[in-house]
């Protein structure tokens, strides 16, 4: 039967009800096993009487259809449970690296982690990325070699790995009993006991027995390391230590959680989560190290009316603040919004304060999360991860709190957006449903941005890679029922020109009646980077009357939409009227916008006009070893290197990048470095298009433009 929780209920005798919560993280490399481990974690506990399978796509904690497809976590998903007299908290996150915000966001809002690394694979490019995370935000946390069953298993090679890659400080608190075929269990390094698993599924088969001959010495030896450590962090176990004294195990674990808090030292588990071996240790583990709210400094905020720093203790006595960390689309409840209580409590039909915004929000219901699964509660204290229904204005980073004792907690900064697509409904009716699936989509996702490009006439959708945006177009097609075509986007090329000249454009119509008349005469001449179309008048004495110099800017502002080479827009120009001349009855707006615009035209084809590309400020940061691949690459896709600096391990590479060359970058990048760089890019400037390429543009141009003539 499936356990129900009761956090207000839990019988203690002489912990208060905050500390016995664990909000925990499941963090790792893509396929390390958190999901595996999650799922394991869950059954252990009783909250699933069933064992589902990333293999086979039933596993409870990949719930969408895209993660059963492809057995990857896409989203993190978040369920509680309970093991002894503690309630655990739990947010499983994703690995792949295009999906990096759901860690981001998760890690700012738990108070401890449990990273799990692959035996086989070791410390991998995610394991890093995940690292930093939780050691930007200070998450207290414990590692869990995972797959120790597995061909090529080599606990110690880990350990050291996560020393060198991780800049970690490694404490075993477990050695393996054999390896791969031979993984039978584990040595508890604290109170000296091996426990031996005697097969792979049964929930309660091992067998606590004294330590095998064969490792007496190793576990020894491990154990000696791990009071010397604890030593150079606690001034009592070092008196101990030196003084040759014994430590009791409640002692030794004592002493590893206030390290584990402090950040100074990760205990290190081990098993096979897949055979069911290693996971009610590591369930003991994260309740005996991992923080529970109050192990956690009070939490720092702004009061947005003074700007005056705010303190708020994890207490239910004191008022209330929480932090929404993501928001979800839900098809029966509209918009889900996962709330991190951090002090007072919260009652549904409660009106809350969005201090991030200035809005007042009122509480429908409140949820404890199961995957995809929902339990109506009627309240949430301080220290709960709940989801809450009926926030309307409320997104991703914003705090929500009591109105008369505002609050504005720091909000979460997320990584831009590296790679873009263009999108195009297939038939009308897919127009709405575009407008709306891609509202809901960037309202659940800080990372996926949409834009549209007035100058190509796209719609941009941009996001962390190649499979973010592919996940998400899957998802417009099944959740919301979008047809449409997806493709690359164009570049947004301009044109300008690169010598002065001086133009005439005359627009004279006479059809009986009334006619039209219009006479300028303009200096137009290359203008600095980056300044646009200028426009001046330079009219004295009155050639041509006050009241037609607009309509003259207006035609050369309208002219400059469509260059002579292939019809991209022009710019870094600069156009002075000087002369002209006017008719008393013919003269009109209309009249002078059309000769400015014949003016304007001349001008271009008598300027030497040239084709401009935009030009990105491109970082990359990548493993040293890795800098001749990329520095090759890079100058491949005629990028200017500017500058290399250093960092321990690392390069950095700076340059000068044509976008036009870029596309696809990201995953180029990774699979040079092993999926190790990263990189940033932003626009700079416009620049001349190299000739040879220029000449394929405008053919290209004339191609499109006859294609849709014919049409």
């Amino acid at each position: 039967m499936e356990q129900t929780l009761d956090l207000d209920n839990i019988e203690m005798t002489t912990n208060p009800r905050m500390e016995n919560i664990r909000n925990i993280g499941i963090i790792a490399h893509i396929d390390a096993g958190k999901t595996t481990t999650t799922e394991r974690i869950l059954f252990f506990t009783g909250k699933l009487y069933k064992i589902g399978t990333v293999d086979e796509g039933t596993a409870v904690m990949d719930w969408m259809v895209q993660e059963q497809e492809r057995g990857i976590t896409i989203t993190s998903a978040a369920t509680a449970c309970q093991w002894k007299d503690k309630i655990i908290n739990i947010i499983d996150t994703p690995g792949h690296v295009d999906f990096t915000v759901e860690v981001e966001r998760s890690l700012k809002v738990l108070d401890g982690a449990v990273i799990v690394l692959c035996a086989v694979g070791g410390v991998q490019p995610q394991s890093e990325t995940v690292w930093r995370q939780a050691d930007k935000y200070n998450v207290p946390r414990i590692a869990f070699i995972n797959k120790m069953d597995r061909t090529g298993a080599n606990f110690f090679k880990v350990l050291e790995e996560m020393k060198t890659r991780l800049a970690a400080n490694p404490v075993p608190v477990q050695i393996p009993i054999g390896a791969e075929g031979n993984y039978q269990g584990i040595v508890d390094l604290i109170d000296m006991k091996a426990f031996v698993y005697k097969s792979d599924d049964a929930k309660e088969d091992f067998e606590v027995t004294d330590i095998p001959e064969d490792l007496k010495k190793l576990a020894s030896q491990y154990r000696h390391d791990l009071i010397e450590k604890l030593g150079e962090v606690d001034e009592i176990v070092m008196d101990k230590y030196i003084h040759e004294k014994g430590l009791y195990p409640k002692e030794v674990r004592e002493v590893l959680r206030r390290a584990t808090i402090a950040g100074k030292v990760v205990p290190v588990l081990c098993g096979a989560s897949a055979k069911n071996k290693g996971v009610q240790p590591l369930l003991d583990a994260i309740t005996d190290y991992l923080p529970s709210p109050l192990d956690i400094h009070p939490v720092k905020g702004v009061n947005p009316e003074t700007d005056e720093e705010v303190i708020r203790d994890h207490s239910e006595a004191d008022k209330f603040c929480g932090l929404v960390f993501k928001i979800k689309a839900d098809p029966f409840v509209g918009k889900l919004a996962y709330v991190r209580v951090y002090s007072g409590e919260l009652k549904a039909g409660d009106h809350v304060y969005n201090s991030s915004k200035g809005k007042e929000e009122r509480i429908g219901k409140i949820l404890r999360m199961h995957a995809n699964k929902q339990e109506i509660i009627e309240k949430a204290m301080a220290g709960d991860i709940v989801a809450v229904v009926g926030l309307k204005d409320t997104t991703t980073g914003n705090t929500i709190c009591d109105e008369e004792n505002p609050i504005v907690l720091e909000s979460m900064h997320f990584p831009e957006p590296v790679i873009s697509m263009a999108i195009e409904p297939k038939t009308k009716a897919d127009q709405e449903r575009l407008g709306v699936a891609m509202h809901r989509l960037a309202e659940e996702d800080p990372t996926f941005k949409v834009t549209y490009n007035k100058e190509t006439g796209q719609t941009i959708i941009s996001g962390m890679g190649e499979l973010h945006l592919e996940i998400i177009v899957d998802r417009m097609f099944r959740e919301f029922n979008v047809g449409a075509n997806v493709d690359k986007p164009q570049v947004a090329y301009k044109e300008t020109i690169t010598r002065q000249t001086r133009a005439v454009g005359k627009f004279i119509q006479q059809s009986g009646g009334r006619g039209q008349y219009g006479h300028v005469v303009m200096d137009v001449a290359p203008a600095q980077k980056g300044a646009g179309v200028l426009f001046e008048s330079k009219i004295i004495g009155g050639s041509i009357p006050r009241e037609y110099i607009p309509s003259v800017e207006e035609g050369v502002i309208d002219a400059a939409q469509n260059g002579c080479l292939a019809g991209y827009p022009v710019t870094d120009i600069d156009v002075k009227l000087i002369d002209g001349s006017f008719h008393e009855v013919d003269s009109s707006d209309i009249a002078f916008q059309m000769a400015a615009s014949i003016a304007f035209g001349d001008a271009l084809k008598n300027g030497a006009s040239v084709l401009l590309e935009p030009i990105m400020n491109l970082e990359v940061t990548t493993p040293e070893n890795y800098m001749g691949e990329v520095i090759g690459d890079l100058s491949s896709r005629r990028v200017k290197i500017e500058s290399i600096d250093d960092r321990p391990g690392l390069k950095i590479i700076k340059g000068l990048a044509p976008l036009s060359e870029m596309f696809g970058y990201a995953t180029i990048v990774r699979s040079l470095t092993q999926g190790r760089a990263s990189y940033t890019m932003e626009p700079s400037f416009y620049q001349e298009v190299p000739k040879n390429i220029a000449e394929k543009i405008i053919e290209l141009s004339g191609r499109h433009n006859t294609k849709k003539e014919g049409k």
